[in-house]
């Protein structure tokens, strides 16, 4: 382990990182808020007919253009970790910037998030797909990789899709927001 044994030379203060500066400090970063979903899973079998897992994930990036290759990152602590765990397929929904309501539902604990929201799907391979969003990638999962308390899944996009052209949801600051700024209040 690397230690910083003395500040910085210059204008920023460098200090030990512990996890609530850790956090404090990824909340300024404006990140695209996605929700990833999977079928339903008993046992170590995916089934379709059993209730799907999704989740609200910040983690999204791509990682590759040849092969196409995505990320998101899932804390093995989440109730949705056992699903996503066996994951065969994944759809990862890139939110559009009035769907903050789907966000928080599916960031919520302890609540059967397909019946809090109604407008979605079954896909390919019985996975679920939410209406509405931004764009859509239905991915194979190609590998998981542990890394501290979540999990990395790198996924192969197989289909996409996109809905109606418009903004994102952000997450900055630990609130939603967009790129559009109301110029309406600023007057």
């Amino acid at each position: 382990m690397t230690t910083v044994d003395r500040p910085a030379t210059g204008t920023v203060e460098l200090r030990p990182v512990d996890v609530d500066s850790f956090r404090g400090l990824l909340r300024r970063q404006a990140s695209t808020v996605t929700v990833v979903t999977t079928p339903g899973l008993r046992g170590d079998r995916l089934l379709p007919t059993l209730p799907p897992a999704g989740f609200t994930a910040t983690s999204f990036t791509s990682v590759s253009l040849d092969p196409p290759l995505v990320s998101v990152c899932l804390g093995r602590a989440s109730s949705s970790w056992p699903t996503v765990a066996h994951a065969e397929h994944v759809a990862v929904h890139l939110l559009a910037s009035g769907q903050q309501e789907i966000a928080r539902i599916f960031a919520t604990s302890g609540i059967d998030r397909f019946t809090a929201h109604p407008g979605w799907s079954t896909g390919p391979f019985g996975v679920p797909l939410i209406g509405d969003a931004l764009a859509v990638l239905l991915c194979r999962v190609v590998r998981q990789i542990e890394a501290g308390d979540h999990t990395i899944v790198l996924g192969e996009p197989l289909a996409l899709g996109a809905g109606e052209d418009g903004d994102p949801l952000l997450h900055h600051r630990g609130r939603y927001t967009t790129t559009v700024e109301d110029w309406s209040e600023s007057w």
